[in-house]
C-alpha cells in the first residue's frame, strides 16, 4: 500500500527529474527545520485534469512536513498526502507563479494565533516546481545571537532553494547518525576561516584537544585536519568525514558549502560527536569476532568426538555395539554442520537449507549398497539458532532412518556399512550388487512464517503392521520425538503410505515446528 507522500507525489505535476530533486530535499530538510526553528511544509499544484480544460481554481497538494527538533511545533496535525486550497493559501500560489519568496500571516491551526509565513520557491533547472513554507509562531522574545545566526544561515539556504542550487544533485539521504543541527554547527567563510561556532559545536571540538579561540582562524591553524572543508569548499559539493583526533575521540562532520548566485560564500559544517558510536561499533565487531570463534571451537571439538567415535568404533567387532557408536558418531557430525555455519554467520538467524544440503551429502556418504536419490523440495529460509540444532538433529536422523529401515541392506537386512568413507554421487554405487534396492527419499521443506513443517517422504518398503511411535523402542525415533515435542514444542507424525508397488509403500514422517515471536528484551 503506498504512503501518503507516496499517492502526494503521484497526484502532483512532476517529471522524474523534478520529483528526485524534491525526494532529496526531503531527505535533507531536517537541517533547515533546526535553522529556522520552524515547521515546514512543501507544497506543489495538483496535476490539471487533461480532460477537463477549464477547472475551478488551482489545487495543492502537502508532499512533505517537517518539525524542528529544537522548538516546538506550530502544526500538530500530519497534512502530508492532504489536497488544499489554493485560495487558502494565496502566498503559496503567489510564490509560485511569481518565483519570488513572499511573506505573510495566516491561521494555520482553528483557535491559534496567526503564524508567520515564509514561501520559497523551490526551482530545478530554472522551473519553479514547489514551494516551501516556513511557518512560525508570532513575534516573542527578542532572539539570541544564536537563534540569529541559525536563522541567517537559513535564510543563504532559501536564496539558495530559489536560485536552484540547493539541494546538491547526487548527495545521499542522511542516515540515522548523521549530524543535526543541535549537535553543533560551526559556519566558515569561503576562506575556511571560522565566523560562528555554537556551544555544542565547541565542546566537541574541546574534546578534539582545541581550547584556544577559534572564530577568525582557521582550523588548520589550531592542529586539526580540516581536508573535507576544504574539499567542500573547492568542489562546491558536500562532504561528509569522520576525523579521530585521537584513538578516544571520534567526530563526524558533514560540510555543506553556501553559494549565492553561483560562487561559494561560505560553508556549513555540522559537527557530531561520534566517539560512543564508534566504541559501541568495535565492541559489536569484537563480539561477533569472539562469537565466530566459540562456534568454530565447538565445531572442531565436535569434529575431534566424532573422530573418536569412529575410530573406537572400527576397533570393535560388527555388532550392537560398533553400530550404536557410529549412529552417535553420525549425530555429534550432525550437531557440528550446524556450529560451522555459526561460525561463519554469527547471528540469531541461520540459514537452515545450507544445513540441509550438509546433511544430505552426509547421507549419500553412508550409502554404499543401495541406488538411492535423493530430493529436497522447497525451503525453510533462516530459521532462529536455537531451533537449527535440534530441527538438524532431527532431518539427519529421520534421513539415516530412511536409508536404513525403508530400503535394508540385501546381505544383513539391518543396515548399510556406515564405516566404508566413500563418497557417492547422487546416491549411486559402484559394483553395486544386481540385487541392491533403488528408490527415493524426498525431503520437502515449507515455512508460512508460522510453522516450519519438514516431510520425510521415501519409496520403502513401508512400516510395519502396528507401529506407534509413542511405543517405539528404536534409540534414533525416541530422540526425534522428544526433541520434537520438548525441545522444538511441536508435532510429529509417521505412517503408511500408499505406494505403487506391492510391499513398496513408503513411509511419511510429518514434522510441525511452531516459530516463536522473538521475545523483547528486559
Amino acid at each position: 500500500m503506498a504512503t501518503p507522500a507516496e499517492l502526494a507525489f503521484e497526484r502532483a505535476d512532476l517529471d522524474e527529474e523534478q520529483l528526485a530533486h524534491l525526494q532529496r530535499l526531503l531527505g535533507t530538510w531536517g537541517i533547515l527545520a533546526d535553522l529556522s526553528f520552524s515547521d515546514l511544509v512543501l507544497m506543489a499544484p495538483l496535476a490539471i485534469d487533461r480532460e477537463d480544460p477549464h477547472p475551478v481554481g488551482r489545487q495543492l497538494v502537502i508532499l512533505g512536513q517537517m518539525r524542528p527538533s529544537n522548538s516546538s511545533t506550530v502544526v500538530e496535525h500530519d497534512l502530508v498526502g492532504q489536497s488544499v486550497d489554493g485560495e487558502e493559501w494565496p502566498m503559496v500560489i503567489a510564490a509560485f507563479e511569481a518565483g519570488d519568496p513572499v511573506r505573510a500571516e495566516l491561521i494555520v491551526e482553528p483557535g491559534a494565533e496567526p503564524a508567520r509565513l515564509h514561501c520559497i520557491p523551490v526551482r530545478f533547472e530554472g522551473e519553479t516546481v514547489a514551494v516551501l513554507t516556513r511557518m512560525s509562531a508570532g513575534a516573542g522574545r527578542r532572539p539570541g545571537h544564536l537563534e540569529r545566526t541559525y536563522r541567517d544561515v537559513f535564510n543563504r539556504f532559501a536564496t539558495m532553494l530559489a536560485q536552484g542550487a540547493f539541494p546538491y544533485a547526487g548527495e545521499d539521504v542522511a542516515s540515522e547518525e548523521a549530524p543535526r543541527v543541535g549537535d553543533g554547527i560551526v559556519l566558515v567563510d569561503e576562506e575556511g576561516r571560522v565566523r560562528y561556532a555554537s556551544p555544542n559545536a565547541t565542546n566537541a571540538l574541546h574534546r578534539m584537544g582545541m581550547y584556544s579561540q577559534i572564530e577568525g582562524r582557521r582550523l588548520t591553524d589550531l592542529g586539526i585536519e580540516e581536508s573535507a572543508i576544504e574539499w567542500a569548499l573547492a568542489s562546491a559539493m558536500p562532504v561528509v568525514e569522520e576525523v579521530e583526533r585521537r584513538p578516544d575521540v571520534t567526530v563526524l562532520l558533514h560540510c555543506i558549502p553556501l553559494q549565492a548566485d553561483g560562487d561559494v560564500t561560505g560553508c556549513l559544517v555540522l559537527l557530531r560527536d561520534v566517539t560512543d558510536v564508534r566504541r559501541l561499533d568495535r565492541l559489536l565487531l569484537s563480539k561477533d569476532a569472539a562469537i565466530r570463534e566459540v562456534h568454530h571451537r565447538v565445531k572442531n571439538n565436535l569434529q575431534t568426538i566424532s573422530a573418536l567415535l569412529r575410530l573406537q568404533a572400527r576397533r570393535l567387532p560388527p555388532g550392537g555395539g560398533r553400530v550404536a557408536l557410529f549412529e552417535a558418531e553420525r549425530r555429534v557430525r550432525s550437531i557440528a554442520i550446524v556450529h560451522e555455519i555459526l561460525s561463519r554467520e554469527p547471528s540469531d538467524q541461520v540459514p537452515f537449507d545450507e544445513i540441509v544440503d550438509a546433511l544430505i551429502r552426509m547421507a549419500k556418504d553412508s550409502v554404499v549398497s543401495h541406488h538411492l536419490a535423493f530430493v529436497v523440495d522447497g525451503a525453510l529460509g533462516e530459521v532462529p539458532a536455537d531451533v537449527a540444532t535440534p530441527l538438524a538433529v532431527v532431518l539427519a536422523e529421520l534421513v539415516q532412518n530412511a536409508i536404513e529401515h525403508a530400503f535394508p541392506d540385501p546381505e544383513d537386512g539391518n543396515q548399510a556399512n556406515a564405516d566404508s568413507g566413500k563418497r557417492v554421487a547422487d546416491g549411486a554405487i559402484d559394483g553395486t550388487a544386481g540385487d541392491a534396492m533403488s528408490g527415493t527419499i524426498e525431503i520437502r521443506l515449507r515455512n508460512d512464517e508460522r510453522i516450519l513443517r519438514i516431510d520425510v517422504v521415501d519409496d520403502g518398503q513401508g512400516l510395519p503392521d502396528g507401529f506407534d511411535i509413542d511405543q517405539t523402542q528404536s534409540l534414533g525415533l525416541s530422540i526425534v520425538r522428544d526433541l520434537v515435542r520438548s525441545q522444538l514444542e511441536g508435532s510429529i507424525t509417521m505412517h503408511r503410505r500408499d505406494g505403487a508397488e506391492p510391499e513398496r509403500d513408503g513411509t511419511l514422517v510429518s514434522i510441525e515446528v511452531p516459530i516463536k515471536e522473538p521475545q523483547p528484551l528486559g
